[in-house]
């Protein structure tokens, strides 16, 4: 009899690929012990091999060995398609696993990295993405350590392999480590947030070319560990002595904020599960109508309040991961700025709520449209624009909060960051997102002074929109 492969309610129907994979490995189990055929199977008893063997190895954690050696032994496309059978268990069944399987997992994953199988690359990033930001539970922080070992322990392959995904894995353990580094004298944290701290110093210091490729979201995320020391250095250089990173054309920090960040860096933060309803609320729910499924969504993945911190995640995933179309955009469905919004909205420590919104706003810094895309700011100018009649203190705030940016942020390059802002709202009206910026400026509901600061930024840069379009290089 097959061992049990995840728990479930008993409401809740079998997965099928569950299913599929129990009935391979009830059909072929004579076989799946020494002495093993000898014959070349077909390619559907190939196909149901390999759901055999990795049920086996799953199910079975004191027979994986045996189980691994046979699948050394009979593969013949480079371990891909049974690499793609692990991608869709972890996508579609991770939470549920029994602990035994989420172990055995781990381990096979480690072994098709260590035979470079075909696809383990994107294994390894459906991995990363089951880490929740903001979970300390046991189940969790087990799961990080795991991730941080092997990316640690398998470096110089991975190197050689697959250097984007040690891209990923940095972003991920970046983010990470903002949380963690706020949890003090809990033992289990201490050593895992020593392994993510040596694992991303490492990437910074000694492979900055390949940190170059995240784009300006790798400053967003640095400047959250601003107050931890061996981030602090790194921070130092970044600002002051970029030579020492030893990449020839990192010349200065500018270079990352001209440089926009892959939305595939977004999606490393949201659980698959979490993508999955953010879309569906995105793409099929109606204006007026989305309350139950908010309040669904709270209770799945908020209902703590350290796990308030994944609405940073989340709110840059908006923004810039999920563009709706434009039939999306003219129906009735509820818009990105009115789940940004409610968001926004939700109770949070300031720290997070400081966050998001520098996570709504951060493309409008450096915006500059040969490099931008203008839907990545379309949800913070709508927000402010539709929270006016009912909602003129969140305007007030994000707005403020805008202009707190122009005044403090990276005060030596406040010529950027003003130019950015300019090019942000030159570029929305022309664009047709709002029609004209007066319903800002002469809304007497929002703060005389920020109106007058408002209007004074615009019209005091009035050929910032043609200046946005100088190549990086002279504009800098």
């Amino acid at each position: 009899m097959a061992s049990k492969l995840t728990e479930r309610c008993p409401h809740e129907a079998e997965s099928s690929l569950e299913i599929t994979l129990r009935q391979a490995f009830c059909c072929l189990q004579p076989q799946l012990s020494p002495p093993f055929p000898l014959t070349i199977p077909t390619q559907e008893q190939y196909s149901q091999l390999n759901k055999a063997i990795l049920y086996g190895i799953l199910c079975e954690p004191h027979l994986a060995k045996v189980h691994i050696k046979h699948l050394h032994a009979v593969i013949t496309d480079g371990y891909e398609y049974f690499t793609s059978i692990l991608i869709k268990i972890v996508n579609e069944m991770h939470g549920k696993l029994v602990d035994s399987a989420k172990r055995q997992l781990i381990w096979v994953t480690r072994e098709m990295v260590d035979v470079s199988a075909i696809g383990f690359d994107g294994l390894l990033v459906a991995l990363l993405r089951q880490i929740v930001g903001g979970d300390f539970g046991e189940e969790n922080l087990w799961l990080c350590f795991e991730m941080v070992s092997l990316f640690s322990s398998k470096w110089d392959c991975m190197l050689e392999e697959v250097p984007l995904v040690l891209t990923g894995a940095l972003y991920v353990f970046l983010r990470l480590l903002s949380d963690h580094c706020r949890v003090m004298n809990v033992p289990k944290i201490e050593s895992l947030r020593k392994m993510e701290k040596d694992f991303c110093v490492k990437m910074l210091r000694e492979k900055f070319d390949l940190c170059l490729k995240i784009g300006r979201d790798l400053v967003r995320i640095l400047q959250d560990l601003v107050h931890v020391p061996e981030f602090r250095a790194v921070w130092k250089d970044l600002l002051y002595d970029p030579s020492t990173f030893g990449v020839d054309d990192f010349l200065d920090i500018s270079k990352l904020y001209n440089t926009r960040t892959s939305k595939w860096y977004f999606l490393l933060r949201v659980t698959p599960q979490m993508e999955s309803q953010l879309r569906f609320l995105l793409t099929h729910v109606k204006f007026g109508s989305q309350k139950r499924y908010q309040i669904w969504f709270t209770r799945k993945f908020l209902s703590v309040p350290e796990k308030n911190a994944v609405v940073i995640d989340i709110v840059r995933f908006i923004c810039c991961a999920h563009h709706p179309s434009n039939d999306i955009i003219h129906s009735d469905i509820i818009p990105r700025w009115a789940v940004t919004g409610w968001l926004l909205k939700s109770s949070m420590k300031n720290y997070v709520e400081a966050n998001s919104k520098l996570a709504l706003f951060y493309d409008w810094l450096f915006f500059n449209e040969k490099v931008d895309n203008v839907m990545n700011i379309e949800p913070a100018v709508l927000l402010m624009v539709h929270s006016i009649p009912n909602y003129i203190d969140l305007t007030n705030s994000l707005l403020e909060f805008l202009l707190i940016l122009l005044d403090n942020y990276d005060l030596e390059r406040k010529e950027i960051v003003l130019r950015g802002i300019s090019t942000a709202f030159h570029t929305l009206v022309r664009k047709g997102v709002i029609k004209s910026l007066d319903v800002l400026i002469n809304c007497h509901k929002l703060s005389a002074n920020l109106r007058e600061r408002l209007a004074e930024l615009l019209s005091g840069c009035s050929g910032i929109a043609e200046s946005s379009r100088i190549p990086t290089s002279q504009m800098l």
